[in-house]
């Protein structure tokens, strides 16, 4: 079983639209996902026009990559680099503290996300 960043059992990002490296709702990584697709966020119009003036379109459908394109509320597993990205540019979008895989750990500081928390279906982070 795997572990979130709280080190309890790794909850569901979204399934609408359908998320994770693995498209299977969760946070999860393993080998081929370079990008560490390990942060469970809701993304915001502010971060979406800042992913996209970084070069990453986040907004626009690619159906052959399997990617609906985003609109602010929806959840997704975004890569940890890019989410410490906006972290540090005042854009990083709000996180799913029990969704987000433990190993986003490596790259992130634990306070920074909870800092960024949002009400996680009822529970403190």
């Amino acid at each position: 079983m795997q572990t979130n960043v709280l080190g309890k059992p790794l909850r569901c990002c979204c399934r609408k639209p359908m998320t994770g490296f693995y498209r299977d709702g969760f946070c999860r990584t393993g080998p081929g996902d370079t990008g560490l697709h390990t942060v469970c966020v809701e993304v915001t119009r502010d971060f979406l026009e800042f992913s996209l003036l970084r070069g990453n379109d986040l907004s626009t459908p690619r159906p052959e990559l399997d990617f609906p394109g985003l609109k602010p509320g929806d959840r997704w597993c975004l890569c940890v680099s890019r989410w410490e990205e906006a972290r540090k540019a005042g854009m990083a979008p709000p996180v799913k503290l029990h969704a987000t895989h433990y190993s986003a750990l490596e790259w992130v500081n634990l306070q920074h996300l909870r800092d960024h928390a949002m009400d996680d279906d009822g529970e403190q982070g």
